[in-house]
């Protein structure tokens, strides 16, 4: 296992795959590494892809303190000077999309094409899942929480062809600290007044019917971000990135190619 030491003496597992520019993937709360297993490798024939253990998940340390989208951002920054890896294209989803904004705004010279996938802004301006999809999360009945996050992940016709395992609904290893922790620095994310500071070149990923983290979400950062621009994939829940994959992960990959090339446009998809 490879780690990198955070200023506060925390160690950050982390994963290097493949040859190329690198490419960080960020997960979302309260997940791992894992997150990426199944689409990691269809960013391999033009990157390098990086991700790593938030504090609180997987191999990393798991201190009972506060966390917040801006110290997970500071995590991955230790990741990249572990590495001496000056500069990388960051593509963010859920939670890791928050934290790559954090990134983006208060990190400039560190990105250079930056992807915000099911992600929102968080604060007073972002569009909250409705009552219904937050009581369906906290059910009492055993499975009943799992079964509704699998269907706010995936669509019907997917789970049926997919019966697991699945990488997105949580590291089953997190201590409840951590889970509680990961909740909390989610939860309190605003990024609203930071996000004009981005300067990275930006695509915006998101599910027409991503009930957990509302669509809506996805113009409100498109028009926060100068230059932005949004890709919308139309029937794709949450977990777009995986479902959706044969989309999708062209998508990123042509963004990213153009972004890498002065002066060459990176409009993509419908807006």
């Amino acid at each position: 296992m490879t780690y990198a030491r955070t200023p506060d003496g925390t160690r950050i597992a982390y994963q290097l795959q493949g040859e190329g520019a690198p490419l960080v993937l960020l997960a979302g709360q309260a997940n791992n590494h894992h997150w990426w297993d199944a689409v990691r490798a269809d960013f391999h024939p033009a990157r390098s892809t990086l991700t790593l253990d938030y504090r609180g998940t997987g191999d990393s340390d798991k201190p009972d303190t506060p966390y917040s989208t801006e110290q997970f951002a500071e995590d991955v920054i230790a990741v990249l000077d572990e590495l001496g890896i000056e500069r990388a294209d960051v593509y963010g989803t859920s939670m890791g999309g928050r934290v790559a904004q954090q990134l983006a705004a208060r990190h400039q010279h560190r990105v250079g094409a930056l992807v915000l996938g099911c992600t929102s802004p968080g604060g007073p301006h972002s569009i909250e899942r409705s009552n219904d999809v937050g009581r369906s999360l906290v059910q009492s009945q055993p499975g009943a929480a799992r079964q509704a996050l699998l269907e706010l992940m995936y669509t019907p016709r997917w789970l049926a062809d997919h019966p697991g395992p699945y990488n997105v609904i949580g590291d089953p290893a997190m201590p409840a600290h951590s889970r509680h922790h990961h909740l909390v620095a989610s939860n309190r994310h605003n990024a609203w007044d930071l996000l004009p500071a981005i300067s990275a070149p930006t695509l915006v990923l998101h599910g027409t019917d991503d009930l957990l983290n509302p669509a809506a979400n996805a113009p409100l950062l498109t028009a926060r971000i100068p230059g932005a621009q949004l890709h919308l994939i139309p029937g794709a829940r949450h977990a777009y990135f995986e479902e959706f994959r044969t989309l999708a992960s062209p998508v990123v990959l042509d963004f990213l190619c153009r972004a890498s090339v002065p002066g060459r446009p990176v409009v993509r998809g419908p807006r």
